[in-house]
């Protein structure tokens, strides 16, 4: 999972937007504290087509993993989730949420890395609801494993300038990477 998190995203065709191979940049990486269950990105950029989060997440505590855009705690956020664990999937969505779940299914490990990648398509649109596409999973040593593929929308118009990644209890641990990159348009 280490890798899914630090690897080229160019390995993950399914995430790569049509024009875009080898056009994305570093714009800004983060490191958890120990002592915060929150990682914000503030002042992207508005020159990008597309975002990017690749990350791999270590907690204090088993928590959920979710992400708000713009520091919007309104029930703007809906998401549908596929997910596949041991001999069992599961499928659902729910709207009206205050926050886009990352790792929907389930909560995060203290001992095993949750690995996840985040695409957020025309990211800087005035005009359209911003759609977040995720692939996220872990592994824990045993038949509990788990891989989820999910969708979200921010019903907003405005363009995107911040992500908040935080911790529905506990803190990340100084294990955990969060990194953004802008992808650029053809």
């Amino acid at each position: 999972l280490q890798s899914l998190a630090n690897g080229s995203a160019r390995g993950y065709g399914a995430f790569v937007p049509l024009g875009a191979a080898g056009a994305y940049e570093s714009i800004a990486s983060a490191t958890g504290t120990g002592s915060s269950g929150t990682i914000t990105f503030s002042s992207i950029p508005s020159t990008y087509q597309s975002l990017q989060i690749r990350g791999i997440a270590i907690t204090s505590a088993a928590a959920r993993l979710r992400m708000r855009v713009n520091s919007d705690t309104g029930a703007n956020y809906a998401m549908h989730y596929l997910v596949g664990y041991g001999s069992g999937v599961n499928a659902g969505g729910n709207s009206s949420n205050d926050f886009v779940g990352v790792f929907s299914n389930t909560n995060t490990s203290t001992t095993y890395p949750t690995a996840f990648i985040v695409d957020i398509h025309n990211y800087a649109s005035t005009s359209q609801n911003k759609t977040i596409r995720i692939l996220s999973g872990m592994e824990e040593n045993s038949t509990t494993g788990e891989i989820d593929l999910d969708s979200g929308l921010w019903i907003n118009t405005s363009a995107i300038s911040s992500l908040t990644f935080y911790l529905s209890t506990g803190n990340f641990t100084t294990i955990t990477h969060l990194a953004l990159y802008g992808i650029k348009g053809a």
